[in-house]
């Protein structure tokens, strides 16, 4: 049967500025392990710590621009374009752009912190 999900659990985001994290899917809001779909919204100037996680990453870009560094270089993902960061890849995440972000990420299996492996 399917099972309605009646709103997201805001999330506490990492990085410099305020971010907003909309979990709908995942360990937080709907008890599920095996994956994670949150919709983001980051502001102009936001940087995330950088992390190697533990789950593969899918992020679709909904408005602005999604800057994605990694050890091979720098991405920008703009409107309309998604980008894959595999599990075990070393990536930071930043909204360098006057517009920001708005964006959705879908994680397998879901996001978890401690599956995030923060740089210190």
């Amino acid at each position: 049967m399917p099972r309605l999900i009646p709103a997201p659990t805001r999330i506490p985001a990492a990085g410099n500025k305020p971010k907003f994290i909309d979990e709908y899917v995942g360990c937080v809001n709907s008890g599920e392990a095996a994956v994670s779909i949150a919709h983001m919204r980051s502001p102009s100037g936001w940087v995330e710590p950088a992390q190697t996680p533990d789950f593969d990453e899918y992020i679709v870009v909904l408005r602005g621009a999604l800057q994605v560094r990694s050890k091979d270089g720098v991405l920008t993902v703009a409107a309309g374009q998604a980008v894959l960061i595999p599990r075990g890849e070393w990536v930071q995440y930043s909204t360098p752009g006057a517009e920001g972000a708005e964006y959705v990420a879908v994680c397998l299996p879901a996001f978890t912190l401690e599956a995030a492996h923060r740089d210190a």
